[in-house]
């Protein structure tokens, strides 16, 4: 038996992820621990989120997001969060959630190519 909780691609090293359908706190931890694990197993550089096909973000869920952002960061690898529907944007604003640090993009697309462009950022700082 495994602890995923939601399938991971991989795609060259980048990890691509689909959260969907409502998700509980609990999942969402379990979620948190399986995408930095994988992380760390398979050395990925970038890692997207793709929260289009999520029902509800709460402020919860919101604040899980960005601390995967943060480890995944610490592990020496970008992330983006896309796929932020319209009124979930509303919501998390009129909520007070913080999200101004994370990275996002409109797609998948928006996303990778994003994640491109912070990656050559990286390797002309010297970061890992």
């Amino acid at each position: 038996m495994t602890d995923d909780v939601v399938p991971v691609m991989q795609i060259g090293d980048t990890l691509l992820v689909a959260l969907q359908g409502d998700l509980d706190d609990t999942t969402v931890v379990r979620i948190e621990d399986q995408l930095t694990r994988e992380v760390a197993r398979t050395r990925a550089t970038g890692m997207l989120i793709d929260v289009s096909r999520l029902s509800v973000v709460d402020s919860f869920i919101a604040r899980v997001l960005a601390r995967i952002v943060s480890m995944v960061r610490l592990l020496g690898a970008q992330a983006a969060v896309v796929g932020i529907q319209p009124a979930v944007a509303i919501t998390l604003v009129e909520l007070g959630v913080q999200m101004g640090h994370l990275d996002t993009a409109l797609n998948a697309e928006q996303g990778l190519a994003l994640l491109e462009r912070l990656r050559r950022a990286d390797a002309g700082t010297g970061r890992p």
